[in-house]
C-alpha cells in the first residue's frame, strides 16, 4: 500500500516542498529511507519505530520504502519524524476518517485532511512531539503551496501563527496528530497577537543617560542610528566605547511587524528562538567573541545555518577590540556590507541569507591602548602600531562611514554628576530623521539614507554651493575614494535630516567629513 504526506526542508531561509511517500511491500521485513536523507533523518527509523509502538500503535512488520521527494535536495534534521510515522499508519490503514469502516484503500484517508495539511515535527520515543528549526519559513511554505495548515509541536505553534492565510496546529505527540487528521480531536490552530507583542517590548533596555561625557561619541552614535551608517570607535581601554555600543540599539526605531517576522525567521531557522518567544520584539544586537571564526561570522559549515552577520539583520553587529579578529573573519564583512546579503555555495546548494545590518567596531589606537593619550604614554614602537593597524584591511575602513575618537575621561568629568540626555529624547529625533528619509525614499525599497545607490544619493543629496567647494577641498586632501566619497555625501544628508534642512549646508558637510578620521595621516588623532 502507498501513503503520502506533504512536508518541507529549509534551504536556507526557504521552505522547499517535500512528498513523504511510504510504501509498505512484501518481503523481509525492512525499513529504508531514500530521497538523499541526512544521519539525522536516517535515524528517524528507530525514532519512528518506538514513538509509534509507545503510541499504540502497531509497527508493520513489512518491507517499508520512505521516499522523500524530490530525491535532489537534501533532506536534513529531525523534521522528518512526524510525517514518516504519519504516512506510515496511514500506509497501514491505521489512518482512517472517523466512521470510516475499514476495508477500503487508504488512498485518501481521514476525509482529505491528510492531503490538506502539511506536517513537520521531531518524535521522541514515546511518541511526544518536539520542537525543530524553521517552524515559520514552513508554515510560509505551506502558504504557498495552498495547503489549509500545517501541523508543527506545540513549542513552535506560535512562530509559526505569524504567518497569516495558513492553520497552524500545535500537537504535544503522535497520537494527537493521529486523532486530529481523523477528525476524532479538534485541536483549535494557534494564533499570536504579533502587534500586541511588540507594544509589550521587554523593558530591559540600557540608557546613553548612563554615558558620563563623551559628547562627540554621543553625538556620532545619534548620526549612525537615524541613518544606519557603519561606526568605528578609536580609543584607549576604559573609555567607554562598549557602554556606548551597548546602548545603540535604545536609539533605534523600533521593529515593526514585517521586520520583526523577517529577524524571527533567520532565529527560528537558526534554532535560536528561546521557550516563549515567538517574535523577536528588539532589534538584534549581537557581539562575538573576537575568536569566532569566518564560518562563525558569515555563516556555513556542512549544513548551512545563518551566522553572526544574519543573525544580526536589521540590527547592530558590534565587533569589539576590531584588529583582534582573525583576517579572514573580517574581510566576509566587505561582501555583505554591500550587498545586504550573504551568498553560502555548497556542492548541492546555494542559500541566500538576509544582511541588513549596522557595524560598529572598537579598538585602541595602539597595542597597549595609549597612544595618544594625555594620562599615560604609549610604549609601543612605531612598527608595532603599524601591525596592529594594519591587521583591518583598507578595504574595509574604507566601508566604515563614521570613525571617531574616544578620548579617555578626565577626572572633573569622572565626578561629574547631575542629569544627562536620556535615550528618549534622542530616540525621537531619530525617528524624526527615518520618517524624513522613508518619505523621500518611498517605494525605493529602502528606508535610510546608508542604503542610497549611486543614482539615489546623487538624487537626494544636493549640496549647497559653499557646502560643494568643502567637498572639492576634501576630496584633494585626504585624497579620499569614490566609495569615501559616496559615504560622506550620506552621512551629510543624515546629518541635514536630523537638522530638518532641505539640502546639504556647509555646517552638515563640515561634520561628515570630520568623521572620516580613518582617512587621515595616522588617524589616530595624534
Amino acid at each position: 500500500m502507498l501513503a503520502r504526506l506533504h512536508s518541507h526542508a529549509v534551504l536556507g531561509m526557504e521552505a522547499c516542498p517535500v512528498e513523504v511517500e511510504t510504501d509498505l511491500g512484501w518481503g523481509l521485513p525492512a525499513f529504508s529511507i531514500v530521497g538523499l536523507p541526512d544521519a539525522a533523518v536516517r535515524e528517524s527509523k528507530e525514532r519512528v519505530r518506538a514513538g509509534m509502538a509507545n503510541s499504540g500503535y502497531d509497527f508493520p512488520l513489512r518491507r517499508i520504502t520512505v521516499n522523500l521527494a524530490p530525491a535532489d535536495v537534501r533532506k536534513e534534521g529531525p523534521a522528518f519524524d512526524l510525517p514518516i510515522a504519519l504516512s506510515l499508519l496511514a500506509a497501514s490503514s491505521q489512518l482512517r476518517a472517523a466512521g470510516n469502516g475499514g476495508g477500503g484503500a487508504p488512498a485518501a484517508p481521514c476525509g482529505g485532511r491528510i492531503e490538506t495539511f502539511s506536517a513537520a515535527g521531531e518524535l521522541s520515543l514515546d511518541g511526544s512531539v518536539r520542537s525543530i528549526n524553521g517552524a515559520l519559513s514552513m508554515a510560509e511554505g505551506a502558504r504557498r503551496l495552498g495547503h489549509r495548515g500545517i501541523l508543527v509541536p506545540a513549542e513552535n505553534a506560535g512562530e509559526a501563527a505569524l504567518v497569516d492565510g495558513v492553520e497552524v496546529i500545535p500537537v504535544a505527540t503522535l497520537k494527537q496528530a493521529v486523532e486530529f487528521l481523523r477528525g476524532k480531536a479538534a485541536i483549535r490552530p494557534a494564533g499570536v497577537d504579533a502587534a500586541a507583542m511588540l507594544a509589550a517590548g521587554d523593558g530591559s533596555r540600557l540608557d546613553l543617560a548612563d554615558v558620563k561625557g563623551q559628547a562627540h561619541a554621543r553625538r556620532a552614535l545619534e548620526v549612525c542610528a537615524a541613518g544606519c551608517h557603519n561606526l568605528l570607535m578609536i580609543g584607549p581601554p576604559g573609555s567607554g566605547k562598549t557602554m556606548l555600543a551597548r546602548r545603540l540599539p535604545s536609539i533605534l526605531p523600533p521593529l515593526g511587524i514585517r521586520e520583526a517576522i523577517e529577524v524571527t525567521r533567520i532565529y527560528s531557522v537558526a534554532g535560536l528562538l528561546g521557550d516563549g518567544m515567538p517574535l523577536i520584539t528588539r532589534r538584534p544586537f549581537r557581539s562575538p567573541h573576537h575568536t569566532i571564526s569566518h564560518v562563525g561570522l558569515a555563516g556555513g559549515g556542512g549544513s548551512p545555518c545563518p551566522g553572526e552577520i544574519s543573525l544580526s539583520h536589521l540590527g547592530v553587529l558590534f565587533l569589539d577590540e576590531l584588529p583582534e579578529f582573525s583576517r579572514v573573519a573580517l574581510e566576509t564583512l566587505r561582501q555583505p556590507m554591500e550587498d545586504g546579503t550573504v551568498v553560502i555555495a555548497r556542492a548541492l546548494a546555494r542559500v541566500v541569507y538576509p544582511a541588513s545590518f549596522m557595524l560598529v567596531a572598537s579598538m585602541n589606537p595602539c597595542p597597549c591602548g595609549h597612544l595618544g593619550d594625555s594620562r599615560r604614554s604609549c610604549t609601543c614602537p612605531p612598527h608595532r602600531v603599524a601591525a596592529y593597524r594594519g591587521r583591518v584591511s583598507g578595504p574595509l575602513l574604507d566601508r566604515i562611514d563614521v570613525a571617531v575618537e574616544v578620548p579617555g575621561l578626565d577626572k572633573a568629568e569622572m565626578l561629574r554628576s547631575g542629569p544627562r540626555e536620556p535615550s528618549a529624547a534622542v530616540a525621537a529625533r531619530v525617528e524624526e530623521a527615518r520618517r524624513r528619509q522613508s518619505a523621500r525614499l518611498e517605494d525605493s525599497g529602502i528606508f535610510c539614507n546608508a542604503g542610497m545607490d549611486t543614482s539615489q544619493a546623487e538624487r537626494c543629496c544636493r549640496l549647497e554651493p559653499a557646502a560643494a567647494r568643502l567637498l572639492e577641498n576634501a576630496i584633494d586632501r585626504l585624497g579620499l575614494s569614490a566609495r569615501a566619497h559616496h559615504r560622506i555625501l550620506k552621512v551629510a544628508r543624515t546629518i541635514a535630516d536630523l537638522d530638518g534642512a532641505a539640502g546639504i549646508a556647509a555646517a552638515h558637510l563640515a561634520e561628515a567629513v570630520s568623521y572620516r578620521s580613518i582617512d587621515r595621516k595616522g588617524w589616530d588623532g595624534t
